[in-house]
This record gives C-alpha cells, sequence and structure tokens, in this order.
C-alpha cells in the first residue's frame, strides 16, 4: 500500500553513530546507576554486570562505560547523592554518546523517601548536566528491577511502584527522554534476585539484552505524526510519553508517540478501555511504536464503528503510519477488533485479545454461563437495531459468525484468557473461537492463567505479548 508522508524519513539505527563525525573510533555509552548498575554480589562484575553484558553483546563498535556507585541516590541533599560522586564527574568529563540512567532504588528507602518530593528537580537537573555536554547525548531513563524485600523501611516494591516510577515517568514526559520498562520485565522473576534485590548474572543478562535492543534498533528520523493531528489537540503525559487528544470526524480520538518512531512505522490500536492494564501499551511505546485510540463505545462493533474506525484508519495511514496495524482487544473490545478486521483484513498485522467478548450472546446477554449484562444488551440489540429478543439471539454479527472472513486474513492472533472467567467464559468465548480458527487453518495462541477470572488483564510481565506482536509487525 502507498503511503504518502509529508515528512522526509531517515532509517538509522537507534544510537546514529556519531563517533564518525567526532573523529572518535567507537560510540561511547555511559551507563550511569546504583548498586545494581555497579554490579554488587556478582561473581567477576566487569563482565557479569550488565553494562559488562552490554559490553560484549555490542562488540568492538561500542565503548560501555560503568559508572555505578552503590546506595547513592537522585535525591541531591542527603549524604549518598550520586551527584557528589567522582563517578558522576567522570561520566560528565566521558564524553558519552547515549547516558543509560538506572537511578531511584535507592531514594524510595527510609530516610531518603521523606525528601520525595525533591525527586523530580534533582532529576531534571541531573539530566540536563549531561544534555549540555558538548556532546549532546541522547539520555534513556531505566525503571527499576523490581524489589521482593519486605522490609517496609528498605527499597520495597510497594514504595518503587508507588513512589519512583511514576516519577521517574513524570520528569520523561517534561524532558522528553525515552524510557525501558525494566520494573516489567522483572516483576514475575523473583528468582532473578538472591537478596531480594540485587539481579544475579542472569537478571543482569536480561537488563543487557533489552539494551542491546534499544542501542541496535533502527529508527525513522523526520517523523512527527502530532503534525498530522487536526487542531485543537490537547497534549498530556501517558506514562511518560507525548498524548494528543482530539476530535476527528466527530470522534474523541487519542495518540501517543513514542519518543522515537521504529522502523515500518508500526502501531498498535487500543479498541477500548484506554490505559487499563497498559503494560504491552507501555513495553511497545518503548521500542517505537504508535499507540492510538478512537472511540466507538458502545457501539459494539456495528456498521458505524467500523466507518469510524476506516475513517481514522485512511488518517493515520495517510500521515504516515504502518498499512498494517496491530490491534488490541481487552474484553468487548474483542469484539470491535474483530469485526473491523473482519471486513479490513489487509489492513491487520496481528489481533492481541484478552479475555474478549467474541459472542455477544454470551456477555452482554449472559444466555449461558455468565451473568451477562442487561443494561448493555439493551445498548447493543438498539445499536444493531434489533427490535425482539428473538431478532436478539438469532444474531450473526459476531466474531464467532465470521471466522472464515477473519481467517482469510492470514494473520496471527494471540488470546489471553483467564481459566475461571464467570464474566466472558472461556468455554463461550475464545474456546470454541480458536476451534474454528484452526479448523480454518489459521494461526491462533492461546495463553491460559489458571484460576484467573476475568480480572485481572494482561500479564504482569507482558513479554510473551510484546513478542507475538513484535514478531508480527517486522518489516
Amino acid at each position: 500500500m502507498k503511503r504518502s508522508l509529508p515528512y522526509l524519513l531517515l532509517v538509522v539505527p537507534y544510537l546514529l553513530l556519531p563517533a564518525v563525525v567526532q573523529g572518535q573510533s567507537k560510540v561511547r555509552i555511559a551507563c550511569v546507576g546504583n548498586s545494581i548498575t555497579f554490579g554488587h554480589g556478582l561473581p567477576n562484575r566487569t563482565q557479569n554486570s550488565y553494562p559488562g553484558q552490554l559490553q560484549k553483546l555490542l562488540g568492538d563498535r561500542y565503548e560501555v562505560m560503568n559508572f555505578g556507585v552503590s546506595s547513592k541516590t537522585v535525591i541531591r541533599s542527603v549524604d549518598n547523592a550520586y551527584t557528589t560522586t567522582s563517578a558522576y564527574r567522570e561520566a560528565l568529563a566521558s564524553k558519552p554518546d547515549l547516558v543509560f540512567i538506572k537511578l531511584g532504588t535507592n531514594d524510595s528507602r527510609l530516610p531518603y523517601r521523606l525528601k520525595i518530593d525533591e525527586f523530580i528537580p534533582d532529576y531534571r537537573q541531573l539530566i540536563q548536566s549531561f544534555k549540555s555536554l558538548p556532546t549532546h547525548p541522547r539520555i534513556v531513563l531505566l525503571l527499576p528491577v523490581a524489589s521482593f524485600l519486605t522490609d517496609t523501611t528498605r527499597q520495597t516494591e510497594q514504595a518503587i511502584s508507588s513512589l519512583i516510577i511514576p516519577r521517574i515517568r513524570q520528569v520523561a514526559f517534561e524532558e522528553k527522554c525515552a524510557l525501558i520498562d525494566l520494573h516489567a520485565l522483572t516483576i514475575d522473576h523473583p528468582d532473578y534476585f538472591p537478596d531480594k534485590l540485587h539481579p544475579d548474572s542472569l537478571g543482569a543478562s536480561v537488563i543487557a539484552r533489552r539494551l542491546h535492543e534499544a542501542v541496535t534498533s533502527e529508527e525513522v528520523k523526520g517523523f512527527d505524526f502530532f503534525a498530522a493531528i487536526p487542531q485543537p489537540a490537547s497534549i498530556s503525559s501517558f506514562y511518560g510519553y507525548d498524548c494528543a487528544d482530539f476530535t476527528l470526524a466527530g470522534r474523541a480520538c487519542k495518540v501517543v508517540k513514542p519518543r522515537f518512531a521504529a522502523n515500518g512505522l508500526p502501531w498498535i490500536w487500543r479498541a477500548r478501555f484506554w490505559g487499563h492494564e497498559p503494560q504491552t501499551d507501555i513495553a511497545l511505546l518503548d521500542r517505537g511504536f504508535h499507540l492510538v485510540y478512537c472511540d466507538v463505545a458502545e457501539l459494539f462493533g456495528n456498521a458505524q464503528a467500523v466507518a469510524a474506525w476506516n475513517t481514522f484508519y485512511r488518517f493515520a495511514t495517510k500521515a504516515g503510519l504502518a498499512p498494517k496495524v496491530a490491534l488490541e482487544g481487552l474484553s468487548r473490545g474483542g469484539v470491535y477488533s474483530y469485526n473491523w478486521a473482519a471486513e479490513n483484513p489487509e489492513k491487520v498485522a496481528c489481533i492481541y485479545a484478552d479475555a474478549p467478548v467474541l459472542d455477544l450472546k454470551s456477555w452482554p446477554g449472559g444466555k449461558g454461563k455468565g451473568k451477562g449484562s442487561p443494561a448493555d444488551w439493551v445498548i447493543f440489540k438498539n445499536d444493531y437495531g434489533l427490535i425482539s429478543e428473538e431478532q436478539a439471539l438469532a444474531f450473526a454479527g459476531n466474531p464467532m459468525d465470521k471466522v472464515a472472513e477473519i481467517v482469510k486474513g492470514g494473520y496471527p492472533m494471540l488470546h489471553v484468557v483467564g481459566d475461571a472467567d464467570d464474566v466472558v467464559p472461556v468455554d463461550e468465548n475464545t474456546a470454541p473461537f480458536e476451534q474454528k480458527v484452526k479448523a480454518l487453518g489459521g494461526q491462533i495462541q492461546v495463553i491460559h492463567k489458571p484460576g484467573i477470572g476475568h480480572h485481572p488483564h494482561s500479564l504482569p510481565n507482558p513479554a510473551p505479548i510484546v513478542d507475538f506482536i513484535l514478531k508480527a509487525t517486522k518489516p
């Protein structure tokens, strides 16, 4: 599909090699951080810390420098401030082209957390000190890894999640820095943390591989989706990224842009429940995806909803996004995503459906095992012009009824379901849908969550979902 781009686009590595311009022999990467960066507790920390492992992964074209210091904080007015260390001064003097900053874990402990109001201005000041260097390095903020400590005076998971991570995201929004979420990558792996705080060599390897992915990923220079957005539009923070709210053809829309646009300009389209369990959305933003939303609630994927999405799709692709989109349908969003996909198979890269409604008689109808939603059943009938209960029960416009059209698209599908879901029962929705898809030669995989109901959606660590989408959208 031919796209009209109002931009001069250039695909380059994530880190465009400034060393060539500066006459340096290598790209210089400064890893600023605390004991986790330093490699506390690791045998042969020079090689086994995540900076050491990153150096091995990147090879001789890069020089990865470890400026981690144990126990240090972002907050400056305490006895362990990172900015008082010789490592900080050495990092500034190192002529870096890229700076990874992994600080904040220690700011979550007592007594430092009592000064948490100083965290944002002090972090911004730290970033500015690197931005002002003659090399003008790219700054990437790393969210802290998970903690499995239980002593509430220390760096607990609750303190890191509630006090530190939201503030780092706010700093990223204000300073327009890239983010990498190491927290979600480690939240389900206590086995990586023998002392419940510091990663072992395997945990450090997970971090190093994620940073290697970031350094070597290709980006599109000169692309700004926001330039195409109709005015007026308001800009706010979506977990540290710029989110534009605007109206298109009478529909409320949102677009979140990444700090860098990945090669191929991939995007993910959230069908419903904006911002709910956003792990996958955030992980893809970290990797250069755009995230979009076009409000068609509550139209239950009817012709009006499909038409509105067609309008948004034309707008998004004319602005430059990829001709095939990854669709994300949570709960009733599954109806929206699949009904649109059934009519637009050539425009779909993949579908990730989470506890999806695939038969409206199951939900909101409640005509099977589930309790249903009588109020939403009335809305559904009105949306489709169904006057009687008999007409509603004979309705054949569900994704379950469109499997043949869906399979013809040839795109892969991933479902994540809770096996104890009593709102959208699996055996009335995903199970028969999966059976029909496979019978027709379609591509579908299902991740089952034993003992889990309709909530929570997604996975604490969305890596399996993210990997599925990355593979399906790879240029």
